[in-house]
């Protein structure tokens, strides 16, 4: 009864975001291998803070680790840890680079704390998305303190000012890019970035790579995010690509020293660490924590290197398919190069055009997508990256999309008629 009670009273006020024409944000399917090894987890019961408290989470962890740093062609010594999802990661992988570019300064963070310490200098790109600011807060960079750099008109970090930033630059350093624009699915300039870093003498790039990290997972799209393996930590996400249910996250750093200094947590009541085992607790922030590596390692388990290279793939051709779609109709601009599996969308040159036919969209209930705003205009934002997602779906939604525009075009018109 306590049940039938909930699912009557919550279903209403579920949105369909595991459903395939869901394209309102970067939003994985729960995939129901996941979903069925969460259950599993639920039903365990497991505190997957330690080794001793759960060796089978432990184990599930160290497993999973392995796989996605083989399959995102990431260093096989970097050590990962399951956080909730890539705003925790980022935060992990910001907090080890403080605690590393301090170290070789001579400040020993964990031990002196932040004040009197030498201040790091932070680049960042204009773009860089919300939640990685707000990593940086926690961590005590204003918004004031960040070297934002110039980006174009995709989002990625313009290669002659970082270029003339980072030769200005001295002292501990950190640099932010991203694998994967949240709105057009850019690149940042890695290559070029490692590159002109590498003579720095005190210099960490963190990876923002939620959903883009994937694209090293298929040889058709690994080209993109070409040498990001010589960064020094990687953000990612496993509700987004890897179709595992929420919430998971992987905070990945090269340097596990690095990692386990700014985490670890030592109480004399805490089992130590003997050889072979692994702490899950030492790689993220929470003592008491879900055991996430149960649905990372099925999900991997599950679809293989073939079926995340294939899914990624595939995503990436229906994003395609999409922007071909919607370009065939007068009046309708798909603003960024699809790169990947985003597409932004223009209507009519028009703000509230742009805001109509989104506000039409979701009435019609054939399918969802979201607005934005970017480059100083309101845009559509589509998605793809739902493992059920066919062509199909892509036809039924841009034939409701292309619906909506031209009946709202059709009323403005009217509205402006003399």
């Amino acid at each position: 009864a306590v049940l039938t009670d909930l699912i009557e009273r919550a279903t209403p006020g579920l949105h369909a975001t595991v459903g395939p024409r869901f394209f309102g944000w970067v939003i994985g399917g729960s995939h129901p291998v996941g979903v069925a090894a969460d259950w599993l987890t639920s039903a365990w019961g497991q505190n997957a803070g330690n080794h001793t408290a759960s060796p089978a989470a432990a184990a599930a962890e160290a497993v999973a680790a392995n796989w996605l740093l083989d399959l995102l062609q990431l260093p096989p010594t970097a050590s990962v840890g399951f956080v909730t999802g890539a705003t925790v990661a980022n935060f992990v992988c910001l907090a080890a680079a403080r605690s590393e570019v301090l170290r070789r300064a001579g400040w020993d963070f964990e031990a002196k704390g932040a004040f009197g310490a030498p201040r790091p200098t932070v680049l960042i790109g204009e773009d860089a998305h919300s939640t990685v600011f707000a990593a940086l807060q926690y961590l005590g960079f204003g918004s004031n303190d960040l070297v934002r750099i110039a980006t174009d008109d995709q989002g990625a970090i313009d290669r002659q000012t970082f270029a003339e930033t980072i030769a200005k630059t001295a002292g501990p350093t950190i640099v932010v890019t991203q694998a994967g624009q949240i709105n057009t699915g850019a690149f940042d300039p890695h290559e070029f970035i490692l590159e002109a870093t590498r003579e720095h003498s005190n210099c960490w790039v963190h990876v923002d790579g939620a959903f883009g990290l994937w694209a090293r997972a298929c040889p058709a799209r690994a080209e993109q995010a070409a040498g990001i393996e010589r960064a020094d930590s990687w953000a990612t996400d496993g509700h987004k690509w890897l179709q595992t249910p929420y919430d998971c996250g992987y905070a990945i750093v090269k340097d596990p020293e690095a990692h386990r200094r700014a985490m670890t947590i030592e109480a004399s009541y805490l089992p130590p660490v003997t050889a072979g085992e692994r702490d899950p607790s030492h790689f993220v922030p929470e003592l008491s924590r879900r055991a996430r590596g149960f649905a990372t390692w099925a999900m991997l388990r599950y679809l293989g290197r073939e079926g995340v290279s294939t899914m990624v793939f595939r995503h990436c051709q229906l994003a395609q398919l999409f922007a071909r779609t919607l370009e065939t109709e007068d009046g309708v601009t798909v603003v960024n190069d699809v790169v990947l599996n985003q597409v932004v969308v223009r209507f009519g040159d028009s703000d509230d055009e742009t805001r109509a036919v989104i506000e039409a969209v979701q009435s019609a209930g054939v399918m969802f997508a979201g607005g934005a705003r970017w480059q100083r205009q309101w845009v559509m934002r589509l998605s793809i990256i739902n493992c059920e997602t066919t062509e199909d779906d892509v036809a039924r939604s841009a034939g409701s999309i292309l619906d909506s525009w031209r009946s709202v075009h059709r009323s403005l018109a009217v509205g402006k008629a003399p």
